[in-house]
């Protein structure tokens, strides 16, 4: 009996002991992160962001339809977040349909907002003429984010230019301009 006391004690001072020399003055622990892979755009005001232009027939004989004026009510939003750090993205832009004897531009200004961070991208600097062809409207996309709505993001604006006569007859077509961003 004694000596079951004494292995007991021995026991106890062990585990004991064992427990109290583990802990210390500090600790740690692991937290995981994950962030997202993210490429995402829109045009905003997205209430509004279908658009009208239209031409004006001209108030003498002889002279040309006259172009609508340029609108610049709409607004390119992005998102991105690359998959590695030497990564970045574009933005692209293409129509559905060529309009004949027309052409329909837009011009992506430099980004402005108080709402975004990051690198946000550089706009191509002139008016592109849109085709059916994705053509590159803003480059050098780094991590970043515009700021969401109007006044965020790259202003565009857009134009119409009656370009070919004999290509042009009385209607009211519609295009569909696609923006798509990208990682290179």
């Amino acid at each position: 009996m004694k000596t079951y006391k004494i292995l007991s004690a021995l026991f106890l001072l062990a585990v004991f002991g064992k427990v109290y020399a583990q802990d210390t003055r500090t600790d740690f622990h692991t937290i995981g992160i994950t962030i997202p892979t993210v490429a995402i755009v829109d045009i905003e005001p997205a209430l509004a962001k279908n658009i009208t232009m239209a031409f004006t027939a001209p108030i003498e004989a002889g002279l040309p339809i006259v172009a609508p004026a340029n609108n610049a009510s709409l607004w390119l939003n992005y998102s991105y977040i690359p998959t590695t750090s030497t990564k970045t993205a574009k933005v692209s832009v293409k129509m559905d349909a060529v309009v004949p004897g027309l052409d329909v531009r837009v011009l992506a200004a430099t980004a402005t907002g108080t709402n975004g961070g990051g690198t946000l991208g550089t706009s191509a600097g002139s008016a592109i003429t849109l085709t059916a062809a994705d053509q590159q409207i803003i480059s050098a996309i780094g991590a970043s984010y515009t700021g969401d709505g109007a006044a965020n993001g790259h202003n565009l604006t857009y134009s119409l230019n009656a370009t070919n006569y004999t290509g042009l007859f009385a209607s009211t077509p519609s295009v569909i301009v696609t923006y798509t961003i990208s990682e290179n």
